[in-house]
């Protein structure tokens, strides 16, 4: 019998200021967009914000719908896009930012598994690392410098 250890790695800053200058646009822009999700039933509002080598930004926010799994998750709203409009582009960064209408999120709010998943499949497909940034409403604001410190397992078109 064997162990391994994983670990992962982030950089914390103490909130959105603290963020070089670029991130913080593009957080502010996940925050706007975060603003237009459609969340009648839960109340939980996520944005994201996309950075593109071409230098485009992709906006994208929650979708729910009355049958729950047919709703969408800001994260593969804004990456299902890009893949599809710019599909020889890279994702750089990512900014995700929640909030709940029935009270404050401060904790950083990192993407469902789903996401992760679908986060992979660019990350792998591309060959290049996507920076994570994620928050709540307020507070701090967490770095991961790729998808595999969120999920350092993954799977992927390997096993296939």
């Amino acid at each position: 019998m064997k162990e391994i250890n994983i670990t992962t790695s982030f950089t914390i800053f103490d909130n959105l200021n603290e963020l070089p200058a670029e991130i913080q646009e593009l957080m502010n822009q996940a925050i706007e967009v975060r603003k237009k999700a459609y969340a009648p039933y839960s109340k939980f509002k996520v944005g994201a914000a996309l950075l593109l080598d071409n230098g485009k930004v992709i906006l994208g926010s929650n979708q729910e719908n009355a049958a729950y799994p047919s709703g969408l998750c800001a994260e593969r709203t804004a990456i299902f896009y890009a893949g599809s409009t710019y599909p020889e582009a890279k994702i750089l960064k990512m900014a995700i930012t929640a909030a709940s209408d029935t009270n404050q999120t401060t904790a950083p709010i990192p993407p469902c598994g789903s996401c992760r998943q679908s986060i992979a499949e660019y990350e792998i497909k591309q060959d290049t690392p996507i920076e994570i940034y994620f928050m709540g409403e307020i507070g701090e604001v967490y770095k991961s410098s790729s998808l595999k410190n969120l999920l350092p397992l993954m799977f992927d078109k390997k096993f296939l």
